[in-house]
């Protein structure tokens, strides 16, 4: 009996270890934009989520969003709502799926997706001269998506 229960605990174990990331393009939304599990099978560090929220190279929120806990920083923007308090009325599941692509659910958002590499309309070469050939990649990656969502979860009003 102790070594099933020791055998259940290790396979258990080596299978979240070994979750694999979900790739942007097989990214499933419910019908009203959340995702609900995990892009990496990892619980996010809400430490390096404040980070990539007010770094100009990564996620950059605050450029768009007020955030008070995040006073330090500098240049808060207007153009999206006020994230004081999303983690009391938003889910991790509604989250995730807002920083991967809010136009799943926010129809005419202008908030970029952060987790998307197909589906856009490119200019071609001819146009910008400047057009990528390469495929593209994301914004942010998976295991950084649930950082984002794991500090705004600590957003509370309280």
């Amino acid at each position: 009996m102790r070594l099933t229960a020791i055998t259940a605990a290790v396979t258990l174990a080596a299978g979240v270890a070994c979750a694999e990331t979900v790739v942007p393009d097989d990214v499933t939304f419910s019908e009203y934009g959340e995702i609900s599990a995990s892009l990496t099978g990892t619980a996010g560090d809400a430490e390096n989520g404040r980070t990539i929220m007010i770094t100009k190279s990564k996620g950059n929120c605050i450029s768009c969003h007020a955030v008070t806990a995040l006073e330090d920083a500098p240049f808060h923007g207007e153009v999206g709502p006020s994230l004081d308090g999303v983690g009391e009325y938003r889910s991790a599941e509604e989250l995730r799926g807002i920083v991967v692509n809010a136009k799943k659910t926010f129809e005419g958002s202008v908030m970029p997706a952060f987790y998307k590499t197909s589906g856009f309309i490119r200019p071609g070469a001819a146009y910008t001269g400047k057009a990528p050939t390469e495929a593209l990649t994301p914004i942010l990656s998976a295991q950084e998506i649930e950082d984002v969502v794991a500090y705004l979860l600590t957003l509370k009003d309280s």
